[in-house]
């Protein structure tokens, strides 16, 4: 299983997750089959809210789950629409939320969860 998180800055399960999908600069993927880490630069970072394109996000790669502080009810819809689930972080770093993650314990976003905007440092304006 690939699991997706956006981060801020890569320091592997160190990492803390970002607070919103869209504008997160880097995702880091964790293949839970492989032990493996991979990083993505996000090609869709400076778009206008409402207007992600997740694949282009993650450079078409592709991956099972995404796990994040917060994202919009148009990258939620599409993610979910090509079959991946969308897990709201519970946890600062990667490590603390791929342990809530295996034990079935982050709750899987909602187009009610969804993010209203961003606020001037980037983050969701919930």
């Amino acid at each position: 299983m690939k699991i997706c998180f956006p981060v801020q800055k890569n320091d592997g399960l160190d990492s803390s997750v970002y607070n919103h999908f869209g504008s997160a600069p880097i995702f880091v993927v964790i293949d839970t089959d492989t032990n493996s880490i991979a990083s993505i630069n996000n090609g869709d970072q400076h778009h206008t809210h409402g207007a992600c394109n997740p694949m282009k996000a993650l450079d078409n790669q592709q991956v099972d789950a995404i796990v994040v502080g917060g994202i919009g009810a148009g990258a939620l819809t599409r993610l979910n629409q090509m079959g991946i689930k969308v897990h709201r972080s519970q946890a600062e770093t990667i490590g603390a939320n791929m342990a809530l993650l295996t034990t079935q314990s982050l709750p899987e976003l909602t187009l009610q969860g969804c993010c209203g905007g961003h606020s001037t440092d980037g983050g969701c304006a919930h």
